[in-house]
């Protein structure tokens, strides 16, 4: 059996993980395998909601702790107890709906199982969405109506838009919305906003004190903005080949892409001594 050089490596999940056709590549589940069988720690930390991520890791066989809502909720993996659950207050979750409203764009709340929209179930943007993380909307409306009438408290709210005009919103929400809360970006076509302080890079923190492990011990890996804040804390940050061009610059070392099987590069490169 090979021996353990870094102990904890931590993961996006789309972009990073799987490949295009949101599959798991085969060299990567044996590596990811290979390394938990020698004793390493694999985590997955992802922008997408427990609901949506639970399924997938439990595919993989995985065990310990998932993070969702890019550090706003981590749970156990066999259990789906959770061990943390960060929420925008339905005051908050609402002022956010309202300025993504007032931009022009629409809106999905996230809050637990449910995904509350106002974006029309017919929409084929949002059918491809749905079809990608496995979890349908609920068409409310008016969604901060709905929130501030039924008390909705958020783990996320997200505007789902073209990728053109993906880097506009996020600097624009930045500005307006930047000094309170967490502003990001997950895919190119989602802007994210969260409680401040909600991040992978703070995720990724709580992992190594829940498992015991040094932060120079640990490697992150993804593609997006939202996985900035874990590459820049982990002892080696890694952005795959097809990572945005300001991770790249952050990271430590680039990976070939999550089609080429990034995730199964970075483990034998550092997982083992």
């Amino acid at each position: 059996m090979k021996k353990l050089n870094y102990k904890l490596i931590v993961s996006d999940f789309d972009g990073t993980l799987i490949d295009n056709k949101q599959c798991v590549p085969e060299k990567v589940r044996n590596a990811i395998n290979e390394y938990v069988a020698a004793g390493g720690i694999f985590a997955v930390c992802t922008g997408r909601m427990l609901r949506s991520i639970l399924p997938r890791v439990r595919a993989l066989g995985l065990k310990g702790l998932v993070v969702a809502h890019q550090g706003a909720v981590i749970a156990d993996i066999e259990s789906g107890k959770l061990i943390r659950n960060e929420r925008l207050s339905y005051t908050d979750t609402a002022e956010i709906c309202q300025v993504i409203n007032g931009l022009g764009f629409s809106i999905n709340a996230f809050s637990e199982d449910f995904i509350y929209s106002d974006i029309s179930k017919d929409d084929t943007g949002l059918k491809i969405y749905e079809s990608i993380i496995g979890v349908e909307t609920t068409f409310v409306g008016n969604v901060t109506e709905y929130v501030t009438a039924n008390k909705i408290s958020a783990q996320k709210v997200a505007a789902l838009v073209e990728p053109e005009f993906r880097d506009g919103l996020y600097t624009e929400l930045s500005k307006r919305l930047g000094n309170k809360y967490d502003v990001t970006c997950s895919a190119k076509v989602l802007v994210e906003v969260s409680k401040a302080g909600v991040t992978k890079g703070e995720a990724l923190k709580f992992l190594v004190g829940h498992f015991g492990v040094l932060m120079e011990k640990t490697v992150a890996i993804g593609d997006n903005l939202n996985d900035l804040s874990m590459v820049k804390v982990a002892g080696v940050g890694v952005a795959v080949a097809n990572a945005e061009k300001q991770l790249k610059a952050e990271a430590d070392f680039i990976a070939v892409s999550n089609n080429d099987g990034a995730v199964a590069q970075i483990i034998e490169k550092y997982g083992f001594a």
